[in-house]
């Protein structure tokens, strides 16, 4: 009987204990949660800047997609505190006052008037902290772009908190660029260290770096440093950095100068066919260049949600354009005037006032933007200190290849070897059957065109306007005039050999004194060489 009692409250004692295990795991949902991104923001009404810092590295550390957004908010002013509530929101200003929302789920809550909700107060502290927090948040970006942004940022902070981050990136970074960024805040951080040999280590490593910040370091510490020894280094890194600044300005300078030169042998390969085939001397060339930017400009405005891809679509619209001008100004004007050398220029320049005042009645003398697509707008940064623009290396890629177009066109079809037979002996090529009439409709139409396809490159450096040929066309004829008469290879040479020398005279002559000097030079160097550097062959160049 004992042992059936004992059982039983053994029974009992179990299935109690089991209850008791089976409650708390029913009510047991994990350890209690941390407080919320509304929490966390509503602590910002505290009037304390302590809380208040407290309370941005806290909603820092938060896995939200909205922290981010939510920092930001905070540094633009627009998170404010409803007076009434005291709760912390999303406030958008409005001419009734506040719009208020809720930043998390950005839902409208409610209307409100500008007395009734204030923006959240902080100071620079609070300031340069959100920005070392951002910088965290970016630092640990699997975006390398990001981490290199956020590196940069970090230079010259000697926050302790931020040093150890970026040295715990520095160990785990695979990016050479971002390793670099990051050695660069290490090193001018070390300079401020009281270990000579440290110092003397960051001095020897900023050597190498282009950014603006490691110089400025290095001269500050020239300045601070009572160290014989450590003067010395510092100046002799600031003589190699100088020395590789100097180097790559340079590079920068012979970059430009390629540039303009694509942009002289867009302008003037056109020329040089119809000088050198037609003996025309076109001062309506210029206004073609500005038809073709215009074609460009029209494109984007048929087409104002596709400026990716209107600039394909304006290249062949510009030729095709410009041709068709070019061919009827042939067709009514030139035909008339051959072997009439004055008048033609005469006429020509008449012809392009007329082109002027119709652009200026159509679409008024004030100059227009063509929007640059996404894809060449930025630069390809070689370092801190030199980087190529994108839209100029679209431009010398792209004047390269007509160049190469225009070649093949005249070196390997029929019209080419018509048109080189016109230009080398006209009787002659007569006499074989070819129609010189024709060949030099398509020839002018043809040079045309390609003054077109110029306007769409130039349309993308600058603004366009009714004047915008007239800054091309002396410069088109020192170009072809300098590499020889209707020889494509003396234009390309001409080219890019005054587009280099402009660009490096301008630092040390400025911009309208380097023009005189080249001017000067070409005049001189015709006196030698009438025919430039690469005189064309026929019985027409004897002529």
């Amino acid at each position: 009987m004992g042992h059936a009692i004992g059982r039983f409250l053994t029974t009992l004692l179990l299935a109690a204990l089991c209850n008791t295990v089976l409650a708390d795991l029913a009510t047991d949902t994990g350890p209690a949660p941390g407080p919320g991104l509304h929490d966390i923001l509503n602590q910002l009404a505290s009037r304390s800047f302590d809380d208040k810092e407290a309370a941005i590295r806290q909603l820092a550390e938060q896995d939200h997609p909205r922290v981010v957004p939510l920092l930001n908010a905070l540094m633009n002013r627009d998170l404010v505190q409803h007076r009434d509530s005291g709760a912390i929101l999303l406030g958008r200003k409005n001419s009734d006052g506040w719009l208020l929302l809720d930043p998390v789920s950005e839902a409208e809550q409610q209307q409100v008037g500008s007395r009734d909700a204030r923006p959240v107060v902080i100071n620079n502290r609070l300031r340069t902290v959100i920005n070392n927090q951002l910088a965290l948040r970016d630092l640990a970006s699997p975006d390398s772009e990001q981490r290199y942004q956020a590196a940069g940022q970090l230079i010259g902070n000697a926050d302790p908190e931020m040093l150890s981050a970026l040295t715990a990136r520095r160990a785990k970074e695979t990016v050479a660029r971002v390793q670099d960024r990051i050695d660069v805040a290490l090193n001018i951080a070390t300079l401020d260290n009281d270990d000579l040999a440290a110092r003397l280590n960051a001095i020897d490593a900023l050597a190498d770096s282009l950014h603006p910040a490691a110089k400025n370091a290095l001269r500050d510490r020239v300045a601070a440093s009572d160290n014989p020894a450590e003067v010395r280094a510092a100046e002799k890194a600031l003589a190699r950095i100088e020395a590789r600044i100097e180097r790559y300005q340079t590079a920068d300078t012979l970059f430009f100068g390629l540039s303009l030169g694509s942009v002289l042998l867009l302008a003037a390969i056109g020329l040089a066919i119809t000088f050198g085939v037609m003996g025309v001397i076109n001062m309506a060339h210029g206004e073609l260049i500005m038809i073709g930017a215009y074609t460009t400009y029209v494109i984007q405005q048929l087409l104002p949600n596709s400026h990716e891809w209107s600039l394909l679509i304006a290249i062949p619209a510009a030729f095709m354009v410009s041709a068709l001008v070019g061919i009827l100004i042939e067709r009514f004007v030139i035909r008339f005037l051959y072997g009439r050398p004055l008048e033609t220029l005469l006429a020509t320049f008449g012809v392009s006032l007329i082109l002027q005042q119709a652009v200026r009645v159509i679409f008024s003398p004030l100059n227009r933007t063509v929007v640059t697509p996404e894809w060449m707008s930025g630069a390809l940064e070689i370092n801190p200190v030199f980087s190529l623009t994108y839209n100029r290396l679209y431009i010398i890629f792209f004047a390269l290849a007509v160049f190469l177009a225009l070649l093949t066109l005249l070196k390997k079809t029929r019209l080419g070897l018509q048109v080189r037979a016109v230009s080398q002996n006209r009787t002659t090529a007569r006499a074989m059957g070819i129609r010189s009439e024709r060949v030099n409709a398509i020839t002018f139409g043809l040079g045309s065109g390609i003054a077109g396809i110029a306007g769409v490159a130039l349309a993308q450096l600058t603004n366009v306007g009714p004047n915008l040929g007239q800054s091309y066309i002396i410069d088109s004829f020192m170009v072809v005039v300098f590499g020889g008469v209707g020889n494509l290879w003396g234009t390309l040479t001409a080219a890019f050999s005054l587009g280099i020398a402009n660009k490096l005279l301008e630092p040390m002559a400025g911009a309208v004194l380097a023009k005189i000097i080249v001017l000067i030079f070409i005049i001189l160097f015709i006196q030698r060489k009438p025919r430039g550097l690469f005189p064309q062959r026929g019985r027409a160049a004897e002529e």
